[in-house]
Formats: C-alpha cells, sequence, structure tokens
C-alpha cells in the first residue's frame, strides 16, 4: 500500500515503513562499499547478553517460528515453480518491527507470526536463538558457516524512540545507520547503501535487492536481515549422471542425478518417503520429503508443523540408495499481500497501523508509519559436495544388503533445520530442477 502526503494542516502525513528481509544460502564473492556507520542509541546500548529465562523460553520461540513457516507455505504454495524462503530470517526481522507495534496492529501480529511469548520475553529469546545458531562450529575448519545479521536505516531526525533503538541493538545487534530518504539524490545514495550492506552479509549474490521505486520521499525506516549459510555433507555424492525427471505436468526433463549409499535417518509412509542429510559438524541437516507418485499436491496441502513433526519423529536409520538432483535456484517474493491475507492487515493500512512503539507522534504531530513492502530474497545450490560448497572428503561404507531406494526423480519438498533448537532456517519446494530462475 501506498503513502499519503497531505499538506493540509488538520490532515494526516502517513509516513512509509520497509521492511526488507533478504535471505541467501551460499554465497560466494563479497562486496565493499560506503556504508554509514551505525548510530549508538541513547545509553549507547550494544548487543545484550540474554537473561537466563530466555533458555526457558526458546522452546516456546521455536515452535511459533515452525508455525509461521509452514502457514507461510500454504500461503505461497500457490506461486508458480520452484519455491525457497528463510522463514527464520522472515520471522526475525517482522520481529523488529513488532517491538514497534501496539494496539490491535500488534495482536494481529502476534497472531499472524506465532509470537505467544510476551513482548518482553520474545526478543531475549530471539537473541539468545541468534547465538545458539552462531555458534554452531563444524569438525572442519571451512566446512560449515552460519551468519544472521540485522541492520536499521532511519530518516535523519525523524523521532526515533531511544528505547525502541535500544530494544533491537540490545537484542537483534542492529544499529541505526542515519540516511536521507526525503532529497532524490539522498534517497538514491541511500538505496545503493542498503543494497552494498546486503551484498556484503550475502557474500555478493545479491546484488541489488532494492529496486529502484521503492524508495520514496515517504520511507523514513528500513528493517534488514540476512541469513547466510554454507555447509558441505557429511557423506558426499560420489556418482552423478542425467536421468530423468518428471513434472507435475508428467513431462520430463533430462537433469543431473547424484548417487550415494549411506545409512541414514529414513522414513516412509502410505504417501510420502523421507530422508534426513547431515552436513558437516552434524547440527544442521536437510529433510527430503518426496510425496509418493501423483499425491505431491495433496500432501503439500496437508504440510504442517504437525505433519513435519511426525514425520520427523517417525525417521530411524536405515541402509539407504538415494538418488537426488543437482539444482540451484533463486525465489524473488513480495510479501505484504501474503501476510495481509494471514491476518495482519492493519499494520500496512496506513490508517490503522498503530507502530507508535518506534517513534514519539507527539514530535511529529499527525504523522503514522506503515509498512508499505516486505521483499525476500533467496538462494540455493545443493550438488555433490553439499549445499553449494567447496571440495570435500569422504568415505563411503557399505554393507552387504540389499538398502532401501529413494529415488527423487520428482517434485519433492525441502527443509534445512537446526538439530539442536529445531529451527527450520529454510523451506523449498522444487518442481523442475533443470529451471534456475
Amino acid at each position: 500500500m501506498e503513502g499519503i502526503l497531505s499538506m493540509g494542516m488538520h490532515q494526516p502525513i502517513h509516513w512509509r515503513l520497509l521492511c526488507v528481509i533478504v535471505s541467501a544460502l551460499l554465497l560466494p564473492g563479497c562486496a565493499s562499499a560506503a556504508i554509514p556507520t551505525a548510530v549508538a542509541p541513547a545509553g549507547g546500548a550494544t548487543r545484550s547478553t540474554p537473561p537466563p529465562s530466555a533458555q526457558q523460553d526458546l522452546p516456546e520461540l521455536v515452535g511459533g517460528n515452525e508455525a509461521f513457516a509452514f502457514g507461510l507455505y500454504q500461503a505461497l504454495r500457490e506461486e508458480p515453480g520452484n519455491l525457497f524462503y528463510s522463514p527464520y530470517s522472515i520471522s526475525a526481522a517482522l520481529a523488529m518491527v513488532y517491538a514497534g507495534a501496539r494496539g490491535e496492529t500488534e495482536r494481529q501480529m502476534q497472531e499472524t507470526l506465532h509470537f505467544s511469548l510476551a513482548q518482553d520475553r520474545l526478543h531475549p529469546a530471539f537473541n539468545l536463538l541468534d547465538a545458539q545458531l552462531m555458534a554452531v562450529e563444524a569438525n572442519e575448519a571451512g566446512s560449515f558457516q552460519l551468519n544472521v545479521a540485522n541492520s536499521l536505516w532511519g530518516q535523519e531526525g525523524f523521532p526515533f524512540r531511544d528505547d525502541f533503538l535500544a530494544g533491537l541493538a540490545g537484542h537483534y545487534g542492529a544499529g541505526l545507520r542515519l540516511v536521507n530518504f526525503i532529497e532524490p539524490d539522498d534517497r538514491e545514495t541511500a538505496r545503493q547503501a542498503i543494497n552494498h550492506w546486503v551484498e556484503g552479509e550475502t557474500q555478493g549474490k545479491i546484488q541489488e535487492l532494492i529496486k529502484q521505486g521503492i524508495l520514496t520521499e515517504l520511507t523514513r525506516l528500513v528493517l534488514a536481515n540476512a541469513i547466510y549459510f554454507k555447509a558441505d555433507w557429511v557423506q558426499p555424492f560420489h556418482s552423478t549422471r542425467d536421468e530423468p525427471f518428471t513434472r507435475l505436468d508428467g513431462s520430463q526433463v533430462s537433469v543431473p542425478l547424484m548417487t550415494s549409499r549411506m545409512d541414514a535417518l529414513y522414513a516412509a509412509g502410505e504417501n510420502f518417503q523421507a530422508i534426513e542429510l547431515p552436513y558437516k559438524g552434524e547440527r544442521v541437516s536437510m529433510i527430503v520429503l518426496l510425496p509418493a507418485e501423483g499425491q505431491f499436491e495433496a500432501f503439500e496441502e496437508t504440510l504442517s508443523l504437525e505433519a513435519v513433526d511426525a514425520i520427523l519423529q517417525s525417521l530411524q536409520i536405515r541402509d539407504i540408495k538415494l538418488y537426488l538432483p543437482k539444482f540451484s535456484f533463486s525465489s524473488n517474493l513480495m510479501l505484504a499481500e501474503k501476510l495481509i491475507a494471514m491476518g495482519m492487515p492493519d499494520a500496512f493500512d496506513p490508517t490503522k497501523a498503530d507502530l507508535t512503539g518506534m517513534y514519539d507522534p507527539t514530535s511529529s504531530p499527525g504523522a503514522g508509519l506503515h509498512i508499505s513492502h516486505v521483499v525476500h530474497q533467496a538462494f540455493v545450490a545443493v550438488d555433490e559436495e553439499g549445499t553449494e560448497a567447496a571440495a570435500a572428503t569422504g568415505i563411503i561404507e557399505e554393507i552387504i544388503s540389499m538398502p532401501e531406494m529413494m529415488r527423487v526423480d520428482r517434485p519433492f519438498i525441502f527443509l534445512i533445520r537446526d538439530s539442536q533448537t529445531g529451527t527450520i532456517l529454510f523451506v523449498g519446494r522444487c518442481l523442475d530442477p533443470s529451471n534456475t530462475e
């Protein structure tokens, strides 16, 4: 929704809040740019150490994030083609907005995002979750990387509340960078600076998240979250050859199908097969969900937190012969309409949004802040060595027995999940591995 600027004495001015969420997977390269230095909020608050109580709140936070992850999947599944997104990135970015939400806006966001914890408990729990995710280390240096970064870009002179800025600095490590969105030349400079920050945090993969025209003279704040992930398989695939992959419409395309025999956590039900593929460090893994032939839409329609939890609980070690396609693709999503449909319309409505926890309305009479866009980009690449990883070595041990067979030669769903906290970092759907868009 577009902001409204009126010069009438008694007419409201509706400033726009742009919520940017960048999520990138396995990204080579790096960008350098002149990026404004973050300004410490009053009191010089920096990222704080989470209180002991945050550990007790972590399961509730993760459970809510998982419920949102699959609720969003249901909202997105009608999108055509391959799909990939980071529900954790989206939840974290919107949590920063939620910190400033009040009244009905806060209630709608709470229900839509499944934030069951009170505000004073939710944000310390996010802080702890970030810390635990980024503390993951692999057994071999360089074979596993996971990093989460947040930033704020605010209009010079806008009356942001000190406690709001201190809270985001303390719980999300998001310092405020002052920019000027009002003047066209300065606005373009700000857009480029934000894009350069994104490019750097995603190691060069996402180079222009914010397209020209998204920022306007009414923009007052941009919140950004970036997540970077790179990992090698514990057991790399050792054989690849072109094989047919059957699309949903029955047509076939030739794709590189990787092969490996392994002992892996595996489950099979009436309408699916599932396998867990660990990355080095054996804390984060990919879960591949393969619906039975002709059952993809029915399986996808029932995908939920409860369904996935039941599948994860049923996994058992089996001797598996796995065929998995190599694939690489990206998703560019505009999430505002989806989030409105999921139950938080007021945050996007210039006349109803209550984000007064972010700023002092008495210092800016008649001003109102609302979300104008939620932009999400994500990229995934899977090959023999890992998820877009450098070469790795591994020893494949085979036993003399007939293995279970899992041939992923038709559309499938996959998750990348931190097993220690249960956090789902990424969710994807591969309908056509040959499509790299």
